[in-house]
């Protein structure tokens, strides 16, 4: 029995892998810059490479002794899909946000005026 493939939204729950997607998003690198940019070993970022790869999100190519990762952001786009039908959510939220600071900025305009015609 194989293991089942991580899918994109699996690969990208972890802080750690997000932060590899953004170093990779910057420029291809090998797994030893990489590791350098977390306190933990080697063999760890390792796995959060295969990871990255079985999700399709990283590809890494040999170069000389070397192994050279980098991003394949095609993936994201399922977690940009999902993510827009929520945005209708967030933008109803914001627009009652709005509202409601824009009334209470025109409640203290309000009582400044009083405020002032009473002087």
């Amino acid at each position: 029995m194989t293991a089942a493939k991580h899918d994109v939204f699996q690969a990208i729950a972890d802080p750690t892998r997000r932060e590899v997607i953004r170093l990779l998003s910057k420029k291809e690198l090998p797994i030893s810059e990489i590791s350098a940019h977390f306190p933990i070993s080697r063999t760890a970022v390792a796995k959060h490479l295969r990871v990255l790869s079985e999700a399709n999100l990283v590809k890494g190519q040999k170069v000389g002794r070397e192994k050279i990762y980098r991003l394949q952001p095609e993936p994201l786009g399922e977690v940009k899909q999902w993510l827009s039908y929520y945005e209708q959510f967030w933008n109803n939220k914001l627009s009652i946000l709005k509202h409601v600071v824009e009334k209470e900025d025109d409640n203290e305009e309000s009582i400044k005026m009083i405020k002032t015609d009473k002087q």
